[in-house]
């Protein structure tokens, strides 16, 4: 009879554990973004419609619309988030407060189409006093923005690459393909750390210098490291980062 009670109890830990990684995914905006991501998608597999011929755009918009498929992205996020994130109470605490929910709303907000469309071209500069450029500055050194945002532009450039090598099996491959995925993704970084701070400047405008601080100290603190470190590989999961790479993979001549 204990082993039985003791199961159960083990099995009602597993279930709690599973329902606060749901509830940290979504309270931390990944399903809204993900959202925000598939119409940024659509918007780049546009961009090519008119340059190439029209079964290799075919191509991409299929190939793209399954790697991307938003069910499937959750499933890959969330299953990282499992297994990445052993304790996903510090995170969820924070982001169900409401500071972590206007965080969220914040970030969200700057990624949603309009936004998007209206700061294309850059963001202007944002003037701030010392005090707060010193705070923005520390969030930006907690917060894993610039891989981040290079995962996502990286994915979102490789839609056409992954198209062409399905139709064109061994256009690229081996290791010069992971060469210059990283070239790019190192390229990538920089320009995006070249102007983080007046990104993070817009973004976070409507909080307080206090509400800053309190952020940056959670994102320092152990639990916002691990979730931070997390959601980097989840976010890769989502994305299907190494899917890129593998499939313009030379193609195997028998084992």
């Amino acid at each position: 009879m204990r082993a039985v009670f003791a199961l159960f109890m083990l099995l009602c830990s597993f279930t709690v554990a599973a329902d606060d990684h749901a509830r940290l995914y979504q309270s931390a905006g990944w399903p809204e973004q993900r959202d925000h991501f598939g119409e940024a998608l659509k918007a780049a597999q546009q961009r090519y419609q008119s340059t190439l011929p029209p079964a290799v755009f075919q191509a991409l918009v299929q190939n793209s619309n399954r790697r991307f498929e938003p069910a499937a992205m959750d499933q890959r996020a969330q299953s990282a988030f499992r297994t990445e994130l052993a304790d996903p109470q510090p995170a969820l605490q924070f982001f169900e407060s409401p500071l972590g929910r206007r965080i969220v709303a914040a970030e969200t907000r700057a990624t949603t189409r309009d936004q998007l469309a209206a700061h294309a071209d850059g963001l202007p500069p944002i003037e701030a006093d010392i005090s707060r450029r010193l705070l923005i500055r520390h969030l930006a050194q907690a917060l894993p923005v610039t891989e981040a945002g290079a995962e996502v532009s990286l994915a979102l450039a490789g839609v056409a690459a992954d198209s062409l090598s399905s139709m064109v099996p061994g256009l690229f491959g081996g290791d010069q393909t992971q060469m210059l995925v990283q070239s790019q993704r190192e390229r990538l970084m920089q320009q995006i750390e070249a102007d983080i701070d007046n990104t993070l400047m817009h973004v976070y405008r409507d909080l307080s210098d206090p509400e800053l601080d309190e952020f940056a100290t959670f994102a320092e603190s152990p639990g916002g490291k691990a979730y931070y470190q997390a959601a980097v590989a989840a976010l890769r999961a989502a994305l299907a980062a190494q899917q890129s790479g593998q499939s313009i993979q030379p193609a195997q001549q028998g084992i």
